[in-house]
């Protein structure tokens, strides 16, 4: 241990790089399609979605593992020029306590904006049920962004919420997983407009696993 702090110390003050992190960093591997065959107990769903887009193809966490973190795909406020906002959700899939492996689902995810850091259920939680915010229909000539943020309950007790912009309401509570938690994503998405008005995502749903 001593001679590894040395080598922190040295590459410090020969790089100025930043701080050694000696912590193990979790293993990371996208699920994308490679687990839909998992049979899935109920679907969690809320009124206030938006209108726009289609509903795309379902993603689910391996058998044994739940959602235990999330994380979202937001485009900043464009100030006065064509605003999306939410683009995509990303869960974190782990098994039990452990979260040095883990998988993540996304199902389809729009174009613009950058993935904020993860957010975990804490104590070995699962996400369980869902809120979404939601801005109206803003009409033909409005800029239209549907979905903005989402919140989540947490097995474990704690509300998680998304970092998304303040525009909209939050709508209801969509119902909980009894058993297990949140092990799968599907989204409503709108397909990019060509320079139109661009909504992005406007809905989604969440599969529950026992």
């Amino acid at each position: 241990m001593a001679s590894l702090l040395v080598l922190c110390v040295s590459v410090l003050s020969i790089a100025a790089l930043g701080s050694c992190d000696l912590e193990e960093k979790p293993f990371v591997e996208r699920a994308g399609r490679n687990f839909i065959g998992r049979a899935s107990t109920s679907i969690l769903t809320v009124p206030n979605g938006g209108k726009f887009g289609d509903w795309t193809w379902i993603e689910m966490c391996p058998e044994g593992f739940y959602a235990s973190g999330f994380s979202v795909r937001v485009e900043s406020n464009q100030y006065g020029l064509d605003d999306t906002s939410l683009n995509g959700i990303r869960l974190y899939c782990s098994q039990g306590t452990d979260r040095s492996y883990l998988y993540t689902i996304e199902s389809h995810i729009g174009y613009f904006g950058e993935w904020t850091d993860p957010q975990w259920c804490p104590e070995a939680g699962f996400l369980k049920s869902f809120q979404l915010r939601v801005e109206p229909e803003q009409g033909i000539f409005g800029d239209d962004t549907s979905a903005n943020n989402i919140r989540f309950r947490c097995t474990s007790n704690p509300t998680l919420e998304g970092r998304g912009p303040d525009w909209g309401d939050y709508g209801g509570w969509s119902q909980e997983c009894t058993t297990g938690g949140i092990c799968g994503i599907e989204v409503k998405m709108e397909n990019y407009q060509s320079g139109l008005d661009d909504s992005t995502l406007n809905d989604v749903r969440f599969h529950c696993c026992a």
